[in-house]
């Protein structure tokens, strides 16, 4: 049999970081929204682990070991004392080092497709852990929706969200490094008293109430200025959304896909339109959130 899951990108529509820790990482308060862009990842019985990779940017994902969805099937096959004996299949559809949680996506669908296919009985807690295990988004991943992540952003807390949110996405002519943001983030702040993460109570009554222009009033990114230093460009990709009517404009995540809150689907297309036009970005994307979780769409004959 082959197993195919899939499994949603995110938006984070607050991320407040507080100082490096001595392990290096960072507490957060990352509020954590599933959007509608999927990878679908397919796990099929093999001779040994391998993983190949199909879609835009498919020659930038990892191949070996180091692929999250390669560490994933180790990780559980070495929890379960059996040979990862899989072909994993990529076929990606979010952007890669985007800043939108493909790598973590892709860790969390091999996780529950290996599970399936191997029929190993993972309880969801379990599952989480080795989640939390392989990185600070891969938990999410797994569960989507909507979710405040707390620790260094693995500890979820789930999030009403009371209706639908009409979202925009630029991608930018190249990629940016997650730890080379953060590096830059603990450079801009050295010297600074920087607080302790603290979720937004008014943005999380936003999404509880499906309320655009109060979220759009609520949303923020403590690595957008570390983004920006280091991607200036990405300012004018802001600006161009901001002008053409989005409610609200920020770097999603540690960057550089560029993240615009539209009212409806009908402001979305124009806000869309004008990105495009504008030749500040590559690709643009549009879809709605909340988006669910890595979801099994089911097993078929090898």
């Amino acid at each position: 049999m082959s197993v195919t899951v899939r499994v949603p990108a995110k938006v984070n529509v607050q991320l407040a970081v507080g100082a490096a820790r001595p392990d290096g990482f960072h507490d957060l308060a990352n509020v954590f929204l599933a959007v509608g862009l999927y990878d679908e990842v397919t796990v099929t019985p093999a001779e040994q682990l391998h993983v190949t990779c199909e879609g835009a940017d498919a020659d930038q994902v990892p191949l070996d070991r180091t692929n999250l969805a390669a560490r994933a099937a180790l990780a559980l096959a070495e929890r379960r004392g059996i040979e990862p004996a899989v072909h994993i299949h990529i076929a990606k559809d979010i952007p890669v080092a985007g800043g939108m949680a493909g790598g973590s996506a892709d860790g969390a669908g091999a996780l529950l497709a290996c599970d399936a296919l191997w029929n190993a009985g993972a309880s969801r807690a379990e599952l989480l852990a080795i989640c939390a295990e392989l990185g600070s988004d891969v938990p999410f991943s797994l569960v989507g929706g909507a979710a405040l992540g707390t620790g260094r952003g693995e500890q979820l807390t789930a999030l009403e969200v009371g209706g639908t949110f009409h979202w925009v996405f630029a991608m930018a002519g190249r990629g940016l490094s997650t730890p080379a943001v953060f590096r830059e983030f603990d450079r801009l702040t050295a010297g600074l008293d920087v607080p302790e993460p603290v979720a937004s109570q008014e943005l999380l009554d936003a999404l509880a109430k499906g309320d655009a222009d109060a979220l759009a009033a609520a949303v923020s990114n403590d690595l957008q200025p570390a983004a920006l230093s280091l991607f200036p460009e990405l300012a004018d990709t802001l600006a161009t959304g901001r002008a053409a009517g989005a409610l609200a404009a920020l770097v999603s995540g540690s960057g550089p896909t560029t993240a615009f809150l539209a009212r409806d689907a009908r402001s979305a297309v124009k806000v869309a339109e004008a990105l495009e036009a504008s030749g500040t970005c590559r690709t643009v994307r549009t879809t709605t959130a909340p988006a669910p979780g890595a979801t099994v769409l089911g097993g078929t004959p090898a």
